[in-house]
């Protein structure tokens, strides 16, 4: 049962929303070798301003161990 958080700075239309988490829920499916109908997909805005405190800090730095695709940027102040 694959679970996908997507933080995102704001700006996407549901459209957009709801066409990415399908097209993230196929490729899981696909890789891992499970059902769509497993895969749940959340997509949430975060401010731009607000990024460093509510991803990079909170979700980004303390799982660097789990991160599989690092970023190419830092938040460094």
């Amino acid at each position: 049962m694959p679970h996908v958080e997507i933080s995102c700075y704001s700006g996407r239309s549901d459209e957009q929303k709801r066409l990415c988490a399908e097209r993230v829920a196929d490729v899981i499916a696909e890789t891992l070798g499970c059902r769509t109908s497993s895969v749940s997909v959340a997509i949430r805005d975060v401010a731009e301003e607000d990024w460093k405190e509510q991803v990079w800090d909170r979700c980004i730095t303390p799982a660097e161990q789990y991160l599989y695709k690092k970023p190419g940027y830092t938040c460094e102040d």
